[in-house]
């Protein structure tokens, strides 16, 4: 199969990433995780050891959130910390090779990310500051935070496992997540009308590293292959679905596909998600490795500073940091 040809996106049990497994059944993992990330980008994740009780609770927890009136979300809306609600119809505007989209997404959500504590010294520093929760739902927070760190455990082992994937040591992007930059949004679509230019998420690539994300069971996640067909992504119940972001892409040289997909709830129902952004720290120089390299290859794109490049795009598709610059 080339790179970008596929009908479906593969099941792949990460089990024997964890410790305990046989090399040649680790071996034999990362290999199906390099295959499926060169030539689709995107991969369900299966026996990845996150208890669905996590998931499950902030689930039921996002829906009561959405479920508040208006003003009650809107007390804690988007700072400049980028934490917070995001109100219908101010989400992001994509404008890129990807797609040109004038309509806001049909969606709101609530945006929580890396917990930054009162004494940390990179309190006030770009994105690194206070998440905001509703004051109606005080046992939010506690699963949102504890939903976090299991799937930072996740994202880590994901991080080795793709090292070995580029034929990197496992330890190579470790340093580069000292501090990583966490991203959990808990999305709410509402059944949204057919019409040209209309989505619940525009097209688009994500930003980061990699995207781990929990869907519930009404569907209308779709990944663009290379002739240009949206590839449904169904809810398969206890996986998550992984897919390979920009900064990702950049750094193995493109040789991970960052790959388009959007969002249409045509399902008649609510749907509900909740992406986990598993990225470097903000310092982090993010540079393609030599070793990667084939003779006399290239790098393609240059070295970035990952704060510098991750503020560019925020600022560039979020409505609200517009309006402030």
């Amino acid at each position: 199969m080339g790179r970008g040809e596929f009908s479906n996106i593969p099941v792949l049990d990460v089990s024997p990433l964890r410790g305990g497994a046989r090399p040649e059944d680790r071996a034999g993992t990362v290999a199906e995780l390099r295959r499926t990330l060169e030539t689709i980008g995107f991969v369900y994740l299966a026996d990845h050891g996150v208890p669905a009780e996590l998931g499950e609770r902030l689930h039921r927890l996002s829906v009561k959130f959405h479920d508040l009136p208006a003003e009650a979300k809107l007390r804690i809306r988007m700072n400049g910390a980028h934490r917070g609600y995001m109100p219908f119809s101010t989400s992001t505007i994509v404008t890129s090779s990807v797609a040109n989209v004038t309509k806001p997404n049909q969606s709101e959500s609530l945006m929580v990310m890396h917990d930054v504590a009162e004494d940390d010294p990179a309190l006030g520093e770009p994105l690194q500051g206070p998440n905001q929760w509703p004051a109606e739902i005080p046992e939010l927070r506690q699963a949102a935070l504890d939903y976090m760190r299991a799937m930072s455990a996740l994202g880590r082992d994901m991080a080795v496992a793709i090292a070995e994937a580029l034929g990197l040591p496992p330890t190579y992007f470790l340093p580069h997540f000292d501090r990583p930059t966490l991203f959990l949004r808990l999305l709410h679509y509402p059944e949204q009308r057919r019409e040209e230019g209309l989505f619940g998420s525009a097209p688009h690539t994500d930003y980061g590293f990699i995207t781990l994300l929990a869907q519930d069971s009404v569907g209308g996640l779709e990944v663009r292959n290379r002739a240009g067909d949206w590839i449904p992504a169904p809810p398969i119940p206890t996986t998550f679905v992984m897919n390979v972001g920009d900064i990702l892409a950049r750094w193995s040289n493109d040789r991970f596909a960052s790959t388009p997909h959007r969002v249409l709830n045509l399902s008649g129902r609510e749907r509900y998600s909740q992406p986990f952004f598993y990225d470097p720290s903000m310092d982090s120089v993010v540079d393609c490795p030599a070793a990667i390299l084939a003779p006399g290859e290239a790098p393609r794109h240059p070295p970035v500073r990952y704060g510098d490049y991750l503020l560019d795009r925020l600022n560039k598709n979020y409505e609200y940091r517009k309006k402030a610059s």
